[in-house]
């Protein structure tokens, strides 16, 4: 049962990314591919409809995170205070810039919302890819299962670590590259004409930066955690998810060569789920690995709630899903196509 829930809060983190991560990529492309006005409004208009509704995943992951794993959400949500308080601010700065934007025609007004958006956006980004970072490489958890983590300390990888040291610096800005690149595809899928095409050279020019941010981390990932390398050669099934991420950052540029948009930014999909399950599958089973002493590390046998709850919680949780499922299937089917401002809207 716990290893059940272990994967429905990896599958649920994943959608985050998924769908959350073209918003933020949007975000980040903004004020590199729109030149225009109505191109900026075109932008925002591509992520209007939905971006709200793609957050629920981030919010039913920490739910979900809450009830299965209590002992990782209070380690976790304690060590890591000061991060989660700036995503937090960040999230709001990036709504109010998303709805605040076109409340006042001036020319100091959009602008100033314009920058805030792509600025909270990217590090929005920056600030995940460095949890995910901070997990994979570990955390200095004590013998009751608590950490506190500033900022940074000395950069290095061991002992008394911080959020920011230079490897999670750099996880950090491979997912810039990847969602920068998702969001580029997205704003490609949704457009038409000159920002489309904008859209396609920057996703065609950043995938390069991608391949290379994917090889450097990698590699590093299996220097900093060996667990890592050894957990893929004991159970080499487990190759299909790095397989599957290499199939999908290959198939970015082959759907983009041969104008195929909408296979382009599924490839970009599967490139994401493909790296994330292949570090959920990797640290497996821990759930928060200790840099101290192995045996402190929090697994998902000793953080996990009791069984009889975890089995109830379950058929909830299967309830919850299929309600947002036909919600995010009506939604996408009902906003399909190309992105105007002929229908009107306040983006």
């Amino acid at each position: 049962m716990e290893t059940i829930w272990y994967c429905l809060v990896a599958i649920m983190i994943a959608m985050y990314v998924v769908f959350d991560g073209f918003d933020l990529g949007a975000g980040i492309v903004h004020p590199i591919v729109a030149r225009t006005e109505q191109e900026k409004r075109i932008v925002l208009k591509t992520i209007g409809p939905v971006w709200d509704g793609n957050e629920v995943w981030l919010l039913a992951a920490g739910g979900t995170l809450y009830f299965a794993f209590p002992a990782l959400y209070a380690s976790g949500f304690s060590g890591f205070y000061l991060p989660l308080s700036m995503v937090l601010w960040l999230l709001m700065l990036r709504a109010i810039s998303i709805e605040f934007r076109n409340h006042i025609d001036s020319p100091v007004w959009r602008p100033l919302w314009d920058a805030l958006f792509c600025l909270s956006s990217t590090l929005l980004v920056i600030f995940f890819g460095a949890a995910l970072g901070n997990v994979v490489r570990g955390v200095p958890l004590d013998a009751d299962g608590y950490f506190f983590e500033p900022l940074w300390t000395d950069f290095r990888v061991s002992g008394q670590t911080g959020i920011l040291d230079w490897y999670t610096i750099l996880v950090g800005v491979a997912a810039l590259a990847a969602l920068l690149v998702h969001g580029a595809l997205w704003v490609l899928l949704k457009t038409e004409g000159d920002l489309a095409q904008r859209s396609r050279q920057l996703a065609l020019k950043a995938w390069w930066w991608l391949v290379a941010t994917t090889a450097v981390t990698t590699y590093f990932t299996f220097q900093v955690q060996p667990h890592i390398p050894g957990r893929l050669l004991s159970q080499p099934w487990g190759f299909i998810f790095p397989i599957l991420a290499v199939a999908g950052l290959f198939g970015i540029r082959w759907f983009l060569a041969r104008q195929a948009q909408l296979k382009a930014f599924l490839a970009s999909c599967l490139y994401l789920v493909g790296m994330l399950t292949s570090a959920v599958f990797g640290v497996y089973p821990y759930v928060l690995p200790a840099n101290t002493d192995p045996s402190y590390s929090l697994t998902l046998f000793n953080a996990a709630a009791p069984e009889y709850g975890l089995k109830i919680g379950l058929v909830w949780w299967t309830i919850g899903m299929v309600l947002v499922t036909g919600y995010f299937i009506f939604t996408y089917r009902h906003f399909a196509g190309k992105t105007s401002l002929e229908n009107g809207g306040h983006y």
